[in-house]
This record gives structure tokens, sequence and C-alpha cells, in this order.
């Protein structure tokens, strides 16, 4: 229905597979969001249920940037008009790159420019603290050298990582089968905070640890319940009935951690 109103459906055929949208850094407000005339959807709304990449996050507009808050929060995003107010249905999982600063050499002793480590502050200071507290999982990734290129694959394949995450989507859905329609999620990522409370409070040790990260770290409220829903899905990947005092601590790693904290 999405890409229907937005003219994009081929052939007018029903989509067969989730959406994956990769716009570029130089997209506007509008086309990310949504907007014109006749208020159609943007990218955002055209990655419902599917996958928002953002390559080279910094680049983008800080106006564009930070449109991506209420959606990344309620699932779905609001255009007003002067002719009319549109809610498009917005609930993706946003994955997005960057360098560490703007020459990318940060870590590279041989490569790191002399302004270090302010480039990195100056650069990663393009995207609001609300915007990365919105971020689950920040991966810091090294640089690939011509040696690790000639490396066996790894021991765990694409398929072996899919059918792990189809058995944790099907854990999931048997978890809030039987809960009212009005209040069931899809995943785990849609929990509310008080259903988080039921289904991921963690164990004695899980739950001493959560408060002194909280304090050490400043977790928002919102920080705070992001790291219950990571920890409750490591369980599921792992099979386990419990959110263990590990699955906090793995979760708490992903984390991100400001330069120079």
């Amino acid at each position: 229905m999405i890409h229907s109103v937005a003219g994009q459906l081929e052939g007018g055929r029903l989509l067969r597979a989730r959406p994956f949208r990769d716009p570029h850094h130089s997209a506007s407000l509008a086309a990310l969001a949504g907007g014109g005339l006749r208020a159609k959807p943007g990218e955002i709304s055209l990655a419902h249920l599917g996958v928002l990449f953002l390559d080279e996050l910094p680049e983008f507009p800080r106006p564009t940037l930070e449109a991506l808050r209420q959606p990344l929060e309620t699932g779905r995003i609001a255009i007003a008009r002067a002719n009319m107010h549109v809610t498009y249905p917005a609930r993706v999982q946003l994955i997005a790159a960057m360098n560490p600063c703007r020459c990318g050499h940060l870590d590279d002793p041989a490569l790191a420019c002399a302004r270090a480590p302010k480039c990195a502050l100056d650069y990663q200071s393009k995207i609001s603290g609300p915007l990365f507290d919105r971020i689950d999982c920040h991966v810091e990734v090294a640089a690939v050298s011509p040696g690790d290129l000639s490396l066996p694959p790894p021991a765990e394949g694409s398929s072996e990582v899919a059918l792990r995450v189809a058995i944790a989507r099907e854990r999931q859905a048997a978890r809030y089968r039987d809960l009212p329609a009005e209040r069931r999620p899809r995943t785990n990522a849609e929990a509310d905070g008080t259903l988080l409370e039921e289904i991921a409070a963690p164990d004695a040790e899980g739950r001493t640890l959560m408060t002194q990260a909280a304090e050490r770290m400043k977790l928002t409220a919102r920080g705070y319940h992001r790291v219950l829903r990571v920890a409750r899905t490591l369980a599921d990947l792992e099979g386990a009935n419990t959110v263990r005092r590990i699955h906090v601590a793995e979760a708490l790693s992903y984390r991100r951690v400001a330069p120079g904290r």
C-alpha cells in the first residue's frame, strides 16, 4: 500500500520481499521523511518492515537526520502540510555506516591526521545525542588489510546465521502470541517498557550489573529499555529462557561510548 501511494509498484504487482532502501546522503528532508504537494511517503516509510541503510551517516544534512527520531521511537511518521495531515507507518530496521572521522584513519597510527582526536569529535558531533541514543548496537569495525582478504571463509556462514535468527524470531512470536492484539508486538524491538519488565527482567546478577551500568554510563530511560531489548534478543538467539548477566553485559557493550570517555 505504501509503495502504491508512492507510485513505485512495478506493473501494479504486490511486493514479495521486504524492502531495502539506501538513499544517497544528499537526499533532502522531503525525500527521506516524505512530503511534497501530495504528501507522499519518503524513504523511511518505503522501508517499512524492512531495512533503511544510511551510508556515510554524518554526511546527511542535520535536519534530515533529526527527522529519524520520531519514527525510530514510535514506528510511524506524521507529515503535516497546509492542505492535509498524513501519518505513514515507518517501522524500520535502521542500519548506518560511518567513518570514525572525516579522513577515516583515526585508528591507524601510520595514517592518522594531526588533528586527532578533535577530528573525530567534530565529525561525530554532526549526529545528535538523542539520535545516537536510538541506535541499539554500535559496532566498530577495523580496516581490512590485504592479508585478511586471503583468509579462509568464517566457520559460520550467512545461511547458518539466518537459521539462528529465524529460530529466535519463532521464539518471540510464541512468547507474544497470547497477548491482547492491541499490545502484541511482532518482535522484541516493538515491546514497550511495561512488557519488557515482564519478559526481559534479568536475573539478580544481571540486574545488579544493569543498575551499575545505568549510573556509570548515564543511560537515559530510553537507553535502559533498549539495552533490555537487546539482552532479551541475545538470550533468544542462545535459546535461553531467562536473561542472564552475560546477556546484559554483551548488550551494554554495544552501547555507544563517546570519543574521549
